[in-house]
């Protein structure tokens, strides 16, 4: 089984990458952009059989080079994530007409084609689910994936040749995510702002939400992955859905269980949020001008199409995911 992962270097694809070596894979050919060496360390532990650079791959696909390979499927996490990112030729160019190309590709070649989508395509709204009037995204990284998946829902519609899947990643954290920066998810700028300062801070009030109360729907990436694979295992099943976990929860849980994690680490008892609060290890600052009128407060993933495609699996609570992830921060970044 030969299997292309795009973004292999990166957060969610070096995380597909060992997985599929758990299942005894190797055969993977890896593609990503290292000019940012410092990602190489995501597959040093992972065993693949070629690496491509991201601009001599398209180039290969758009040539068909891979006519005479016999490949099994493209898991496509190969994209820019940066939502702050305002350059909306070089997002077009890396999130649509990249996967385009991919899409044009697999489809001639009948290969199973799962990409990343995002659900920043639902922008401000307050529910979650994969409707096209529900859909208003807020920035050229939103419209980006947004337009690749009016792109399938026509394909579609058309009758495709092989499998398609988007997957609508909600908020992701998790091992391997140490190279993002400033995109890194909270639960990793939390762990480094309590291990550096000793405490975490939160917004505080603003939109009608309490103290830390603004709410996400924060997923591990150990239930990311598990979804590619169930798609991967069922090629007859195509469309658009949503990977959250179907459950929000408040910064707060967020921060308390990140600092939790590390005192149990440090062999300290776990704590209340009261007593978390109370002992200043929790604090809270000021709503930030420049984000009023701009803040998402709340985010829930409307599951329904994705357990109806036969997806039954539990998803992680923060409480379980953070715990793990601390774990595996502490042994794997000191």
């Amino acid at each position: 089984m030969t299997i292309i992962v795009t973004g292999a270097a990166g957060f969610i694809g070096s995380n597909l990458v060992k997985a599929l070596n758990q299942r005894g894979i190797t055969d993977i050919i890896a593609v990503d952009n290292l000019s940012k060496g410092d990602k190489f360390h995501n597959l040093a532990d992972c065993e693949i059989a070629h690496y491509l650079d991201k601009h001599e791959f398209i180039q290969l696909v758009r040539d068909h080079h891979f006519l005479k390979m016999d490949i099994d499927a493209v898991l496509h996490q190969g994209a820019c994530s940066d939502t702050m990112n305002h350059d909306g030729k070089y997002m077009m160019e890396n999130n649509y007409q990249y996967t385009l190309d991919l899409l044009d590709w697999c489809q001639f070649e009948r290969i199973p084609f799962i990409y990343a989508s995002s659900a920043a395509v639902y922008g401000k709204g307050e529910v979650f689910r994969e409707e096209r009037p529900l859909e208003k995204p807020l920035n050229v990284y939103g419209y980006s994936k947004f337009l690749f998946d009016q792109i399938l829902r026509q394909r579609i519609h058309a009758g495709l040749t092989s499998q398609v899947v988007g997957l609508r990643y909600f908020n992701v954290y998790g091992m391997r995510e140490q190279h993002k920066g400033r995109m890194a998810s909270v639960a990793y700028h939390h762990f480094n702002q309590y291990r550096e300062q000793g405490f975490v801070n939160l917004f505080g009030e603003y939109g009608g939400y309490g103290k830390g109360e603004h709410s996400r729907d924060f997923i591990s990436v150990e239930d990311i992955v598990k979804v590619n694979l169930f798609f991967l295992d069922n090629p007859d099943k195509s469309g658009i859905f949503n990977v959250g976990t179907g459950r929000s929860q408040p910064f707060n849980d967020l921060a308390a269980a990140t600092v939790n994690a590390c005192r149990v680490a440090a062999h300290q008892s776990p704590l209340s949020l009261t007593e978390l609060v109370a002992q200043k290890l929790i604090r809270y600052v000021d709503f930030p001008d420049a984000l009023v009128g701009k803040y998402q407060s709340f985010t829930q993933a409307d599951i329904t199409q994705l357990r109806l495609a036969g997806y039954t699996d539990d998803f992680l609570t923060v409480e379980q995911g953070v715990e793990r992830y601390v774990a595996w921060m502490l042994e794997n970044l000191g």
